[in-house]
């Protein structure tokens, strides 16, 4: 794996949990503004709407990089729009890096050919 295509993954991973956070909070913020008088949802909204659209983008140039599977890439599209689903992602990416890794460090070592 390339620099780049690290540099991609490390960026879809270090986003995916903010945004899994910002999610539930504007989902709190929701039934609050429903059942009381506290309005945080515009100031949420805002911060949720910026950090899923850094998701998209990084999730398009992690997706463009490593060449996934349709399968992979739908995947980690939807875990973004469900409430926990960056959470899952962010796991799945770091063991994805890690595999990476040390996939790396074998080839470089010489145990395989891969």
């Amino acid at each position: 794996m390339d620099i780049k295509t690290a540099t991609a993954l490390r960026r879809l991973r270090l986003v995916s949990a903010p945004e899994a956070v910002s999610f539930i909070l504007l989902l709190v913020c929701s039934v609050l503004k429903r059942t009381t008088d506290f309005n945080a949802v515009p100031v949420m909204g805002s911060i949720h709407g910026l950090l899923f659209v850094l998701y998209v983008l990084f999730w398009a140039d992690a997706w463009n990089r490593t060449k996934w599977p349709l399968k992979t890439g739908t995947l980690y599209f939807v875990l973004s729009v469900l409430p926990t689903g960056g959470f899952f992602a962010e796991r799945r990416l770091k063991r994805e890096a890690e595999d990476a890794v040390i996939a790396s460090r074998a080839r470089r070592e010489g145990i395989v050919n891969a």
